[in-house]
């Protein structure tokens, strides 16, 4: 919401309340000090401070009757005629607090002449003295409410300004970054997904030469090279949608759902032991159906974890290992355990440079607000992950 309507707004709450207090102090004014005496005074009295009291919603009109009963006060000859300036110079401040313009002069004019017709016969020998009277009565008010006004809106202006340069930073912010998700998306499509169409080009070749030359050759070849071209194949699709979703990653159409599909977890898991246990992995799988029900991120997020967790047993594991995947859902959260034994492994793995794949599933994991533990166990290798499922209603810290 504006702040700068939201301010005058505000003064319009609160004028009423101002005037009422200077209404009660007046009426203690004219009560306990001045005392008047006669009833011409009293009346004069109580329609100042009904004029007052109408000064909350109506300004403008107040102030000009205010003029008006100042002269007919002055001219009755009433002690209350302090009291009636002051509550005329109040309203005159209230109004150019909240108005400037035509009413405004029109306004501060009506309250100098009525202060100059109260001294009219003392015109012109003391012009000087009547001029600072009006000044006093009607100038300083005017000025003084025409400050609080102009710094006022200066304030909110400056708090627009602000909020401006904010929204113009964020703005920069996010073409910066649909620039940088531009820039990862053509190195994935000129790097990783040229060599991976390679691939699969090549393995296609191998098929079909393999096949032409007649030559019986090893079943486990042919599994070897339709397994390889399949993966192939699903990795260029994967990374032709990651491609696709990066460049626009709010635009709808083919190629840009999700990389799982809502109700397909519990088969692309599947999917992914049948791949591990055809690299010579044995697994045992435990599969909740229920998984079937969570959103499209968590399940991404449950099936990359299947899948790192896997490929890493295969490959530290060593041939002839043993893996148990377990995911189930529990206590409104997904939990994810993959265990190897580590009965494969001829001999500790040489030393190196490690991959990204445990810190980039620590990180999806954080980034759904859950938990990633992963290290040696009494045998092989322990990974857990905890995962808030929808129903917990936490979302993603971003």
């Amino acid at each position: 919401m504006n702040r700068a309507w939201i301010e005058p707004a505000f003064d319009r709450r609160f004028a009423g309340p101002r005037i009422l207090v200077l209404a009660g102090v007046m009426v203690g004014y004219v009560l306990l000090l001045q005392r008047p005496s006669g009833t011409g005074d009293r009346a004069l009295a109580a329609v100042g401070l009904a004029l007052c009291l109408a000064a909350g919603k109506w300004l403008f009109g107040a102030l000009l009757a205010q003029s008006v009963l100042l002269v007919a006060a002055h001219a009755l000859g009433a002690s209350t005629v302090a009291s009636l300036k002051v509550l005329a110079a109040v309203t005159l401040f209230e109004l150019a607090v909240r108005q400037s313009g035509r009413r405004l002069a029109v306004a501060a004019t009506a309250l100098a002449l009525a202060v100059a017709v109260n001294r009219f016969e003392d015109l012109p020998g003391e012009l000087l003295p009547v001029l600072y009277k009006m000044g006093i009565v009607a100038g300083l008010p005017l000025l003084l409410g025409a400050y609080v006004r102009v710094t006022r809106d200066a304030a909110a202006h400056a708090r627009q300004h602000a909020r401006q340069q904010e929204l113009r930073a964020e703005q920069q912010l996010l073409a910066a970054r649909a620039a940088e998700r531009t820039t990862i998306a053509r190195e994935l499509h000129d790097l990783v997904a040229h060599h991976v169409s390679s691939m699969v080009l090549r393995v296609g070749v191998a098929r079909h030469v393999t096949a032409a030359t007649g030559t019986p050759t090893d079943p486990r070849i042919t599994e070897v090279l339709d397994d390889l071209h399949a993966s192939a194949g699903a990795a260029l699709t994967d990374l032709r949608r990651l491609v696709a979703v990066l460049r626009a990653p709010d635009r709808s159409g083919p190629g840009t759902g999700p990389l799982v599909e809502p109700g397909a977890l519990p088969a692309a898991l599947e999917s992914v032991v049948e791949h591990s246990r055809r690299t010579g992995l044995t697994v045992t799988a435990s599969v909740d159906p229920r998984l079937a029900r969570l959103d499209a991120v968590r399940g991404l997020a449950v099936l990359r974890l299947a899948q790192e967790g896997l490929a890493n047993a295969a490959k530290h594991g060593g041939p002839g290992a043993h893996a148990e995947l377990a995911v189930r859902v529990a206590d409104d959260a997904v939990h994810v355990t993959i265990h190897d034994d580590g009965a494969g492994r001829a001999r500790p793995p040489a030393p190196g440079p490690s991959g990204h794949g445990l810190i980039g599933m620590r990180e999806r994991v954080d980034l759904l607000g859950g938990r990633l533990d992963a290290g040696p166990a009494a045998q092989g290798w322990r990974l857990t992950a905890e995962l808030p499922s929808l129903a917990s209603d936490m979302e993603p810290h971003l």
